[in-house]
């Protein structure tokens, strides 16, 4: 059984493979097994390590669909066999994790201005790769939601169509914007609300990450 001198080990072996502990959370029975102590959320680094991996796997070589999730998959299944816990992914289900509503537990994670879940470190570039729930407790710092202190909160203007606002997101009209010429923008880069965040500054994706993400968002 892992004992809690053994999380180190693990937020080490998430960095290893360019991911990190975004939050944890007490453990949702509805998904967890009996024994788990934390329910940990795991997103990509900032930066270019979690690109630079995923790009350099067999999953993303081998011409089958979903290599990212798959990708994910193997690492998070890997680690936990390794530290006794159980890999849950968004894609799971029916009934589907609620990675939101865990976010929000957490209280590292809250809804921003425009709706998407902004992180205290990473800004609106947060997303989730998928969750650990482990037989051992995860300490990580405590965290202040940056969107308290953010005085201009860019993100609320920075939509080109208006599609995001606290209570919905208009996605049929943010499709019909990344059809025209002036959403390549969008496309090649990534949404220009979460890169208008100034929390999101010191964990940019790269391009070719977020085309990738804005391609299979868009097909």
């Amino acid at each position: 059984m892992p004992t809690p001198d053994r999380a180190p080990a693990l937020l080490s072996a998430l960095g290893a493979n360019g991911l990190v502990a975004l939050a944890a959370t007490a453990p949702d029975p509805a998904f967890c097994p009996p024994d788990s102590c934390a329910l940990v959320l795991i997103g990509p680094q900032g930066g270019d390590a979690f690109w630079a991996r995923v790009t350099a796997s067999a999953e993303w070589h081998d011409g089958a669909p979903d290599p990212i999730d798959r990708w994910s998959a193997r690492i998070l299944g890997g680690l936990a066999a390794r530290f006794g816990g159980t890999a849950l992914f968004p894609s799971d289900g029916p009934p589907w994790p609620p990675f939101f509503g865990w976010a929000l537990a957490s209280g590292a994670l809250w809804q921003s201005p425009v709706g998407m879940l902004v992180h205290a470190d990473q800004g609106l570039w947060v997303s989730f790769r998928g969750a650990l729930a482990l037989p051992l407790d995860i300490p990580l710092p405590p965290a202040a939601n940056p969107c308290d202190s953010c005085v201009t909160r860019p993100c609320i203007t920075a939509c080109p169509v208006e599609a995001l606002s606290p209570t919905a997101y208009d996605v049929p009209r943010c499709h019909a914007f990344l059809d025209r010429p002036e959403g390549h923008d969008c496309l090649s880069r990534g949404c220009a609300a979460r890169r208008a965040c100034p929390a999101s500054e010191s964990h940019a994706r790269l391009d070719a990450q977020s085309a990738y993400h804005m391609s299979r968002f868009h097909r």
